[in-house]
């Protein structure tokens, strides 16, 4: 058998994505042809130095990378030179010399083993169930999972109550697809989620802003906006806000739900970071449930690529939101909400969180360490920190010597509603980077630009 031993770099962090690294530098100089047989676990672990779990690992990440396949009583072998590039970020693939901070992705290297999952499905035999139209609503199974991972974010509800859909952007397209009509004013936060802005666009529904403060949305501005018009509905991101990560206070949220009532107002709760909070206090629903939609997110806290989220809604609106689904995508894949119920049930999804949690947490260290002359606000768990930029720069300025340099990051402009001028801030996703190594260049950079004046970078034309 060939004996591949790698040169590791060790400053790499987690040591699993040094090997995937090494994995495919070799196999791109064609020091690993394709076919080759690579070490078991155990001899990679034993000439590495590294524990056999770190190992598989790495070998787990790199079949998923299609770098490598494993064959059953034969070994473990090289795949093909031209690879299918999906585990990268698109922005990193198509641009790798790019360390892309800009978009808000969980962290990728804690997301659970899609591969054993599937082999759990695979022994079912009532899969053929999953080929075959299902209720729009979905099955009473993903809904009641669905019921069970609202209950994590603090909403008690049945699963009639319960909607399945292909993540939260997706509920939130339903939830004012049945809300909303064309021209209808929703308010916002003063700055808010992008994501909202293109519901918006696309159901032609007129956002207005809310002014915020340190501690998120302030009521009084809000009963003041609703006297003078008549609104639809409040959006808003109440724990770990994106993109101010202000964490609404109790006695806010009691009073942003009496104001609601008062003027027939909805709520729109989207709290895909809830999860992420050291605690939160309870959700707006929990004080006005008759007339708030809440988005309990799921791709976000636990796998990306799994676009699946629940919309808990009063039992009243279920029928119509029902038909927005239908209109939509008919209903959401079967499949895809079965392996999110699998996770839920077995607790690999709690463990993810925690796992991402702690992940976090190390990436905040590594932030605080290195902007530590720089002012900005974040939570000890959140993927992101929206950072204040000294007096003379603009966010767009400083986003665009951030690129030059190769960092990518999101200016304050993509976040505000209105015409008034954005703030001095841009926010940096800590979970965007494949790896701490990358965040900790990237972080250096930003540092590097606070730094300088924006009269000592090139100009921008």
């Amino acid at each position: 058998m060939t004996i591949w031993a790698p040169e590791i770099d060790i400053t790499v962090d987690p040591p699993y994505q040094a090997i995937v690294q090494a994995l495919s530098a070799d196999i791109g100089s064609g020091r690993l042809s394709i076919d080759q047989r690579l070490p078991t676990h155990r001899d990679l672990a034993e000439t590495l130095g590294m524990a056999i779990g770190t190992v598989t690992r790495a070998y787990k990440e790199a079949e998923r990378r299609g770098l490598i396949r494993g064959e059953v009583g034969r070994g473990t072998f090289v795949g093909r030179a031209d690879a299918d590039p999906v585990a990268a970020p698109i922005s990193e693939s198509a641009a790798p010399s790019v360390i892309d901070l800009s978009c808000n992705y969980p962290i990728y290297s804690e997301a659970p083993d899609l591969g054993e999952a599937l082999g759990r499905l695979a022994t079912r035999s009532h899969l053929h169930e999953f080929m075959r139209y299902q209720p729009h609503a979905g099955m009473r199974r993903h809904r009641a999972a669905g019921a069970k991972w609202a209950a994590r974010f603090g909403v008690a509800c049945d699963p009639e109550s319960v909607l399945v859909c292909n993540g939260a952007q997706h509920g939130l397209t339903i939830v004012f697809c049945t809300l909303a009509e064309p021209g209808d004013v929703i308010l916002t936060e003063a700055l808010t989620y992008p994501g909202m802005k293109a519901v918006a666009r696309l159901l032609h529904l007129r956002l207005q802003a809310v002014e915020i403060d340190d501690e998120g949305l302030i009521p009084d501005a809000f009963d003041a906006a609703c006297r003078r018009q008549k609104v639809t509905a409040l959006y808003l991101m109440p724990t770990i806000h994106n993109p101010t990560t202000a964490v609404l206070p109790d006695s806010r949220r009691r009073a942003i739900a009496e104001i609601a009532r008062r003027h027939d107002v909805a709520i729109v709760e989207d709290d895909v970071h809830r999860l992420l909070a050291d605690p939160a206090p309870p959700p707006v629903a929990s004080y006005a449930p008759e007339r708030t939609y809440f988005i309990a997110g799921y791709s976000k806290a636990v796998a990306a690529g799994i676009r699946i989220g629940y919309v808990a809604a009063p039992r009243e609106a279920i029928e119509r939101l029902v038909h927005s689904i239908w209109a939509t995508c008919w209903m959401v894949a079967p499949l895809t909400a079965e392996i999110a119920t699998l996770w839920i049930e077995d607790g690999t999804a709690d463990r993810i969180v925690q796992r991402k949690r702690a992940e976090a947490e190390a990436r905040q260290q590594m932030a605080r360490n290195i902007l530590r002359n720089a002012a900005y606000k974040t939570q000890p768990h959140a993927f992101h920190i929206w950072l204040e930029l000294p007096p003379k720069w603009r966010s767009a300025e400083f986003t665009v010597e951030a690129r030059r340099r190769g960092v990518g990051i999101t200016p304050a402009e993509a976040f505000s509603i209105g015409d008034g001028p954005a703030p001095k801030a841009v926010r940096v996703s800590l979970g965007a980077a494949e790896s701490r190594e990358r965040l900790r260049s990237g972080l250096s950079t930003i540092a590097a630009i606070l730094a300088l004046s924006p009269d000592a970078c090139p100009a921008v034309v």
